[in-house]
């Protein structure tokens, strides 16, 4: 289970828009490779109460994953798209990892 900040930018003191919130789980046994669902929800702004959820693979250590946006709620009620995720900072001793998620979603 996590529950992350989602920030506008990798950096710590960038500004808090929301929180990502999902779970994850092996699923590779020749990789580091996860089955992950998300959501991306909105505590701010445009968005506040809005979600944007993803569900897909995600190859821990490759430079760029992509992974589908399967819906949301509030405005991105029958989103739909991808988001791709790029691996910022990793410390494998503790497992934390910054990581930034590029979203291209549609709705209507």
């Amino acid at each position: 289970m996590i529950e992350n900040p989602l920030t506008l930018g990798p950096e710590l003191s960038s500004k808090a828009v929301g929180k990502a919130q999902g779970f994850y789980g092996m699923a590779s046994q020749e990789e580091l490779g996860l089955l992950m669902a998300m959501n991306f929800f909105f505590t701010t702004g445009k968005y506040n109460g809005s979600s944007i959820t993803i569900l897909g693979r995600n190859a821990v250590f490759d430079h760029v994953r992509e992974m589908p946006v399967i819906g949301g709620s509030g405005l991105f009620r029958w989103a739909r798209g991808y988001v791709q995720g790029r691996t910022h900072v990793f410390d494998p001793k503790s497992g934390a990892a910054t990581v930034e998620y590029t979203i291209y979603v549609m709705n209507y």
